[in-house]
């Protein structure tokens, strides 16, 4: 049976994240990256739709260490991949990933102080065992295999194409095609403009209003500060300087959510003229940051809409016919194609059929420790990035925070960590402060939060900066134990 130190699972922006900080930060101990599929990438090799692209900047989106240097800050999916790509071949990463391996079950011994993997090899079905101290969950948080469709009445009947845009047919020809949208989040707001100017006509279909904000592509300020300085400080001020604007913005924006909610529909308002719909179609029922909101680049949405080639109908469903989809209200859409933008389905660490000493791991029984471990689970590292701020920001603390934790049990001459609970600390929070769909639908399945530090997840990289970065990693509650 082969072994490692650490197995990384995924080789995403979180897992080539963290295989550079393994690489540099922990050189004494052996890596693998574990893909189930055959590229990089994750998310953005994965989808395909048209206009695929980032919702955060890319100087936080990016990684600390490799600056990014397109002038566009929200960048489309190859150009990303490309900075991947980059990346990985820079630090001489590729060697480390074994692409089709899927991790499929992981077994902790606390005796040997082990984790054994199931491997299936993706090309032929096979399992492969392995061993490894440590594992790095960094797969993301949804299912990869299938996105979520709800159960829509009659929905065979159609006699067009219905596409889930994690499934989409690279060879789709839409041009002069009558396209509908189920859904207005961040994917439905890529799609509609980015078709728009082939299709006939689109609309998007939704059963509630979401939160928009239009605003540029680029970064002017960033740009600019970037040609005062070199690349590297320039990425850094620029980094910062967005890091800071961000949250500066989403406090105010959080003690003021009635004033909020006014300012961001006058904004759509300011796009689509006084004459349009606002309350009706951009209104919607809950509260800024309840959900995230949607970002416009360049308000290329509302230019499709003020064009006439994008409509936007608020409505339910009633079923699908012969010819598109009858609504609630009578009216029947039709359509040659319906794309139902309707969301992901969250999966859980990696999907992975975890036993800690051969009892299966119930990780809603379980309270999450500095966001990347769970209570009474060793030498476990699990990366959940932000919700209000770029994903990376909190990957990038968290393969820091990884390698501090491996080198300090070689220094203190352990086997393994395992944050354990003290009785002050009462686990009755949700875990996520979100009432997004995806997030609703497995609820009851999340770990949960702590009433104190180090058991709170903040969602705030300022807060986190502190606790993780700066803070000593010895705490009352993280046990450093030997194998036995």
């Amino acid at each position: 049976m082969n072994h490692i130190d650490v197995v990384v699972v995924g080789a995403g922006i979180s897992g080539i994240g963290a295989a550079y900080n393994l690489k540099t930060r922990c050189p004494q101990k052996s890596f693998t990256i574990l893909e189930g599929r055959s590229n990089i990438g994750g998310t953005w090799d994965l989808f395909k739709y048209p206009g695929i692209r980032s919702d955060s900047d890319m100087h936080t989106m990016g990684f600390k260490f490799k600056p990014w240097r397109s002038p566009k800050t929200i960048a489309d999916a190859p150009s990303i991949l490309s900075y991947l790509n980059e990346t990985v071949d820079e630090n001489d990463l590729r060697k480390k990933i074994q692409f089709n391996k899927k991790v499929i079950a992981a077994t902790w011994s606390s005796i040997d102080a082990l984790w054994n993997l199931k491997v299936e090899d993706q090309t032929d079905n096979s399992i492969e065992e392995t061993t490894c101290n440590f594992l790095y969950l960094c797969g993301g948080y949804y299912n990869y295999d299938e996105g979520y469709t709800p159960e829509f009445k009659n929905v065979e009947a159609f006699e067009g194409q219905v596409i889930h845009p994690q499934k989409w047919p690279e060879d789709l020809d839409y041009t002069n095609k009558e396209v509908i949208v189920i859904g207005s989040g961040a994917t439905a707001v890529t799609i509609v403009p980015s078709m728009a100017e082939k299709v006939k006509h689109i609309t998007m279909l939704q059963r509630s209003p979401t939160y928009y904000f239009a605003a540029p592509d680029e970064d002017k300020i960033g740009n600019f500060i970037k040609k005062l300085t070199s690349d590297r400080l320039g990425y850094f001020l620029v980094r910062w300087k967005n890091i800071l604007m961000q949250r500066v913005m989403l406090n105010r924006l959080r003690k003021h959510p009635e004033k909020t909610k006014e300012m961001l529909i006058n904004h759509v308002r300011e796009h689509l003229g006084e004459d349009y719909d606002v309350d009706k179609h951009f209104t919607p029922r809950y509260m800024p940051w309840d959900q995230r909101l949607c970002f416009v680049p360049n308000g290329d949405m509302f230019q499709a809409m003020n064009s006439g080639k994008a409509t936007v109908v608020t409505d339910t469903i009633n079923e699908f016919t012969s010819k598109g989809i009858k609504l609630d209200s009578g009216e029947e859409l039709e359509a040659d194609i319906i794309i139902t933008a309707t969301g992901l389905n969250m999966r859980l660490l990696n999907g992975i059929d975890i036993k800690i000493d051969n009892e299966t791991l119930d990780i809603s029984q379980k309270t999450q420790y500095k966001t990347m471990m769970f209570s009474d689970v060793p030498n476990l590292i699990a990366t959940f990035g932000y919700t209000t701020a770029s994903w990376t920001l909190g990957a990038d603390l968290i393969s820091e925070y990884a390698c501090k934790l491996i080198n300090l049990l070689d220094k203190k001459d352990c086997d393994y960590f395992c944050p354990e609970t003290g009785d002050d600390v009462v686990a009755e929070t949700d875990y996520l402060d979100l009432n997004s769909g995806y997030i609703e639908r497995v609820k009851h399945q999340l770990p949960k939060q702590g009433s104190r530090d180090p058991w709170i997840n903040s969602q705030n990289y300022l807060r986190d900066i502190t606790q993780i970065r700066f803070k000593s990693l010895e705490d009352d509650d993280l046990k450093f134990k030997k194998a036995g």
